[in-house]
């Protein structure tokens, strides 16, 4: 998928994207006049599920950034391990949560279930179960402004898509149901929304995916970000990229898909 778009797809993707911003006051967001701009950020992170390794090769400085909306996969998560902690399924209401928040990135979904999951300490505890070692949950109700590294997030990855790895990399801990329902909702993201790292595999080759954008309410720069699963050359990788610092919501796709495909390729 090209990063590149045309005219009319471009006002779509853009009207889309701003009426999705507007509800982001969970993320702590408001739409300011940008600041004077400061060069953006961004870190890549991959794994070839198909390599011999299962360390993964980062692109840049494996510090922090605000999640936006791609802690709503780890959301989910926590969700799933509460439910088999129980040994029941997720109910009819938690699924009706569960896969808006995923497909549509709903934020009044993943704030009912921000508050289920028990917001930053339950996500904590879910966190050491599957691994990851540098995210912390936002203050409050801003699940938004969660900070994790690229790294974190191909651990959590790698917790949804990985299987057959060792019980240290925390990705026992979901089951094969859990692991399967969550690729199935990140696999049906609305078509609006499937930007990012699928720009790396060939148009209609397997994906799956959540992105994450929020503008910040002290600079008006914005916070970019895509994970997923793609596959390139009968090769199935994890992929992060994380980034901040961008002008526009476009310009923050453009640097991601950039991003992505550099650090595949």
């Amino acid at each position: 998928m090209s990063s590149r778009l045309s005219p009319s797809t471009a006002r779509t993707r853009t009207g889309v994207l701003l009426a999705s911003v507007a509800a982001l006051l969970s993320a702590g967001t408001v739409h300011p006049a940008p600041a004077a701009a400061a060069a953006p950020h961004a870190t890549a992170a991959v794994l070839d599920l198909d390599g011999d390794g299962r360390t993964p090769v980062v692109h840049g400085a494996d510090s922090a950034y605000d999640t936006a909306s791609i802690v709503k996969v780890d959301i989910l998560a926590a969700l799933l391990l509460k439910a088999q902690d129980t040994g029941r399924q997720l109910t009819a209401e938690e699924r009706g949560h569960a896969e808006p928040m995923i497909e549509r990135s709903d934020n009044t979904a993943a704030d009912a279930l921000w508050r289920e999951i028990g917001r930053a300490p339950g996500l904590a505890a879910t966190n050491k179960r599957l691994g990851l070692t540098s995210t912390t949950g936002g203050p409050d109700g801003r699940w938004g402004l969660t900070r994790t590294t690229a790294s974190d997030q191909i651990r959590l990855l790698r917790a949804v898509f990985d299987g057959a790895t060792t019980e240290e990399s925390g990705s026992t801990a979901l089951t094969a149901q859990s692991r399967s329902y969550i690729r199935t909702l990140m696999g049906r993201v609305v078509p609006e929304q499937t930007w990012g790292v699928s720009a790396v595999g060939a148009s209609g080759s397997p994906r799956a995916l959540k992105n994450g954008w929020l503008q910040r309410n002290t600079s008006g720069l914005w916070d970019v970000n895509s994970v997923g699963r793609v596959t390139v050359k009968g090769h199935r990788y994890l992929v992060a990229v994380l980034s901040n610092g961008s002008t526009s919501m476009n310009d923050g796709v453009s640097l991601v898909e950039r991003t992505a495909r550099q650090a595949v390729t």
